[in-house]
């Protein structure tokens, strides 16, 4: 299981005193209220930084961090991830799991034969697309939708895929 998330994307400067704007991905803001520090990730260079202050800004936050006290500082943080610990990531509600948790596991046919394996889920216009290798090498885009995937569990390491003619 996927042990660090990315929970958001640093935007342009806001104000004179360094905030940050902080679109959250999970569409969510309660949990980065909550937070004290998080690793920036940046050009592939990581760096923890304290918190000092935030404010709510739906959709979004704004986010103010230690040693960084202009729009000038803050500036350089744009296009940063925010990164934390499972802990610290969206609480999850009865039956959600975290994408990142999919991605990987082995595809079932309802029969019990492995057909493939999860890369990746797609976000498209009409919905979320799963992406499965099929033990044949080939990929195929399967709509991550309940009449096609009936069984999803992440904590079972595995997920059922009903309908195989989809993947014709």
């Amino acid at each position: 299981m996927t042990e660090r998330f990315i929970i958001g994307l640093v935007g342009a400067p806001f104000g004179v005193k360094g905030f940050v704007k902080v679109r959250p991905l999970s569409g969510e803001i309660d949990h980065l209220l909550k937070l004290q520090s998080v690793v920036i990730n940046k050009d592939g260079k990581e760096k923890l930084l304290n918190i000092e202050e935030n404010n709510p800004a739906p959709p979004g936050i704004h986010l103010k961090f230690e040693g960084i006290d202009s729009p000038e500082a803050a500036k350089t943080l744009n296009g940063a991830q925010l990164i934390v610990n499972r802990e610290q990531a969206t609480p999850l509600e009865e039956g959600e799991f975290y994408i990142e948790d999919l991605k990987g596991l082995p595809v079932y046919a309802v029969t019990g034969e492995i057909i493939g394996q999860i890369l990746d889920i797609i976000e498209g216009g009409g919905g979320n697309l799963v992406e499965i290798k099929l033990a044949n090498g080939e990929k195929r885009l399967v709509p991550f939708r309940k009449e096609f995937f009936h069984e999803i569990s992440p904590e079972n390491g595995r997920i059922v895929l009903d309908n195989l003619w989809i993947l014709e």
